[in-house]
């Protein structure tokens, strides 16, 4: 096998094709021109560009090198052959031995015979696949990282060609006109709650680049040093401005993606881009087309967090070098606006109106998702994870956010629009009636006391326990801080975390769980673990007591930050008793070394556990004698007991946690809690509705601890409710054949008055 030097520099190849793209002719006819020069420019016997056509075909549009008549008759689908791999997998393939390649598929109509060596690469467009640029030699060659770097550029060039809609008509792949006037309704994940409704604006800045080919170099490498200052200055004034000046999560969240924005590596590359022959624009364009084809199969989420970083920071970039100093965001809005992105970094969400902001909607996205913090600060509704969004939603189209219920309508009809502006009307109305009720007790009409906490997971969240007048935090998700972070935070970032969260609760109770992380909750810069059920594998208390110093140094933050005051800690996911008295043992070991230090130990010290593996159900009396509290993590109890992933969306409805399994369970926990005299509380998304935490009620549960929103509905409920009627009726229905007792409960609260 021969390594076969490229002819003509990047540079000169791309100014010859620079000249046929100024010149005169078709757009065709121009690809026929260019296909030569690369050939030429490459030594290469074949030269050939498939473009996308509807239907995820691949279509030959010039060569040079194979046959003539296989123009326009040569077509593959995406993943068919060795062009439909690249085009699949947006990857650059290099191959001397094209023909012994797995993927090989022969067309004999392109005589392709006697070509052996293969280099395909991607023609991106937007992040998308638009076509591919292939070279064939007959010989068994070797190409170099710097010939398929000089074919990504030139890909670069042709993506413009492309792009113009002289080739192909832009409107073919374009949806019905009648299929795209249905009103639909799409599902996702919500990431902030609330409610709006909107005009939709598609968030998907698609800059023109114009000049792709540099004159000279030096003046290309001022403008971008130049233009990297004002992104830099734009960024500071920004983060400085309205509700985020403030400190909180939010502000380590902008201050992780003002690291990106100078991230040297990154403006290396830039750089090095510039001196192959790019304008500035251009090369900023190849570099950030090249790290978000690299990262697209990356399913890390902080990897993803830093992607979506990178990709604001290089549209601002972008804007600043071709003269536009908002981009997107700057164009005529509606008055309401709900955005749907692909993904957003948090700058670009502040670049819109905050008056005029009412929702997004995002593809991607997770609630620890940098755009969400900022989101939650801003307490604008988001969803999530909505697949297909983009083929669904048109600019312009009315828009319901109902990130309550995880949900959004798409081109509602009137009624379904009067509807949702009733139900805001009312909504409005209730939440000034729980505003009124923040300073009251949650209190059932026969006496029962029920305590209301809060699950919280930042330091942003801890305000809500005064706002909404909660008891405490019932659930202080200690992970959350962890996963927004570029690095494990020593003992004394979280010592100062932990404190920062007593302070700001100001006396009222707060529990802290240790770290609850694998299963689909990863730290970048731990070990983690895949397998076929990542929620039952290694995660929680598993990965802390085989990483112990992990778990002292979490505890060890945790007296400290505590100083005098008192302490509660909880461990998740305890699958036994020997589980709880290893991870005592520890907080045991911590505790000696403090007062050998001498240093200030927690007033007083509650230590307690999740009750959420199935197996503990049957060691609940032992365990109950080692410890202070018991809490119950619905969320996973109840997954675990059905064999039920709620991650997924085609059982995680299946169950209802209103069935007679489920709620029998709950009772057995409260009858051995109450034996042993060990306070109990549950901690889940059955504790933020108030017909299950109706049901929790009548069950035994005096302490719950529900989203912050959920509050004033709860309380609502609580406040209506006579508990002793609901606990004589659920005697007499738990032991039926029922799927769930959800009608049966919801009757008996319209029948006895009770606000659900």
């Amino acid at each position: 096998m021969q390594a076969v030097p490229t002819g003509v520099g990047p540079r000169r190849l791309l100014g010859r094709i620079r000249d046929v793209m100024a010149g005169e002719g078709t757009a065709q006819a121009k690809l026929d021109e260019v296909v030569q020069i690369i050939a030429a420019g490459m030594v290469a016997e074949v030269c050939s560009v498939y473009i996308l056509r509807a239907g995820e075909v691949l279509e030959l549009f010039a060569t040079k090198g194979l046959r003539r008549r296989a123009v326009h008759q040569t077509r593959l689908r995406v993943g068919e052959g060795l062009v439909g791999e690249i085009a699949a997998h947006a990857k650059p393939l290099a191959l001397a031995d094209a023909q012994s390649h797995p993927a090989f598929a022969y067309r004999p109509e392109t005589g392709e015979d006697p070509y052996h060596s293969l280099m395909g690469v991607p023609i991106l467009r937007s992040g998308r696949v638009a076509g591919v640029l292939v070279v064939q030699n007959k010989t068994e060659r070797g190409y170099s990282d710097e010939e398929i770097e000089a074919m990504e550029i030139t890909a670069m060039v042709l993506a413009e060609l492309v792009a113009s809609g002289d080739l192909v008509n832009p409107n073919e792949r374009a949806p019905a006109e009648g299929n795209a006037l249905l009103p639909i309704r799409l599902d996702g994940v919500a990431l902030n709650g609330g409610l709006a409704m909107g005009q939709a604006v598609i968030h998907r800045p698609d800059i023109a680049i114009r000049h792709v080919v540099a004159e000279d170099p030096e003046v290309e490498l001022k403008r971008l040093s130049d233009a990297l200052d004002a992104v830099h200055t734009d960024l500071d004034r920004l983060f400085a401005s309205g509700q985020l000046a403030d400190a909180g999560e939010h502000r380590d969240v902008l201050d992780a993606y003002r690291m990106v924005a100078a991230d040297a590596g990154w403006s290396s590359r830039i750089r090095d881009a510039i001196d192959s022959g790019l304008t500035a624009e251009a090369a900023v364009q190849q570099v950030r087309e090249n790290i978000r084809m690299r990262m697209s199969q990356i399913s890390d989420p902080y990897l993803r967090e830093r992607l979506d970083d990178m990709e604001d920071v290089s549209l601002r970039l972008l804007q600043r070098l071709i003269g536009v100093v908002k981009g997107d965001a700057d164009r005529e809005l509606p008055p309401d606006v709900v955005v749907v992105a692909r993904s957003m970094g948090p700058a670009e969400l502040l670049d819109y109106d905050p008056g005029r902001l009412k929702a997004l909607i995002m593809e991607r996205g997770s609630t620890t998702a940098h755009v969400s913090i900022v989101a939650r600060a801003l307490d604008i509704p988001v969803i999530g994870q909505v697949k297909d969004v983009f083929t669904k939603v048109d600019a312009g189209d009315t828009v319901i956010v109902d990130a309550e219920n995880r949900q959004v309508f798409v081109r509602p009809v009137e009624d379904v629009q009067q509807s949702f502006i009733d139900s805001m009307r009312l909504r409005a109305e209730r939440r000034q009636a729980y505003s009124q009720l923040r300073d009251e007790p949650a209190v059932t009409r026969d006496g029962a006391e029920v305590r209301l906490n809060i699950n919280a997971g930042l330091e942003l969240d801890v305000p809500q326990v005064h706002t909404t007048g909660a008891d405490g935090i019932g659930l202080f998700r200690t992970e959350i801080p962890f996963m927004v972070r570029a690095a494990y935070p020593d003992v004394d970032a979280q010592t100062a975390l932990y404190s920062a969260v007593l302070d700001q609760a100001k006396g009222k109770p707060v529990v802290f769980r240790t770290l609850d992380v694998g299963g689909d909750k990863d730290l970048p810069y731990f070990e983690s673990e895949v397998g076929e059920n990542p929620a039952l594998g290694w995660r929680a208390i598993r990965i802390a007591l085989d990483r112990p110093a992990m778990l002292r140094q979490q505890v060890r933050a945790l007296v400290r930050a505590a100083k005098g005051r008192p302490l509660a800690v909880m461990f998740p996911m305890i699958a036994e008793v020997a589980e709880f008295d290893q991870a005592r043992e520890v907080l045991n070991m911590e505790l000696a070394r403090e007062k050998a230090a001498r240093r200030k130990l927690p007033k007083t010290l509650a230590v307690g556990a999740m009750v959420e593996v199935p197996s503990l159900l049957w060691q609940l009396p032992t365990l109950a004698e080692r410890v202070d509290f018991l809490s119950v993590g619905s969320n996973d109890l109840l997954q675990f007991l059905f064999a039920s992933d709620r991650g997924n969306p085609r059982i995680a409805d299946r169950y209802d946690p209103l069935s007679p399994p489920a709620l029998k369970v709950l009772r057995e926990v409260v009858r051995t809690a109450d034996k042993a005299g060990v306070p109990l509380s549950l901690c889940g998304e059955m504790a933020s509705r108030p017909l299950e935490a109706m049901a929790l009620i009548g069950l035994g549960y005096r302490s719950l601890s529900l989203s912050a929103t959920s509050i004033g509905p709860v309380k609502a409920m609580v406040n209506s409710l006579r508990y002793r009627p609901l606990e004589a009726y659920l005697k007499t229905i738990l032991d039926g054949p029922d799927h769930s007792l959800r009608d049966r409960l919801k009757a008996f609260a319209q029948d006895h008055g009770v606000l659900i």
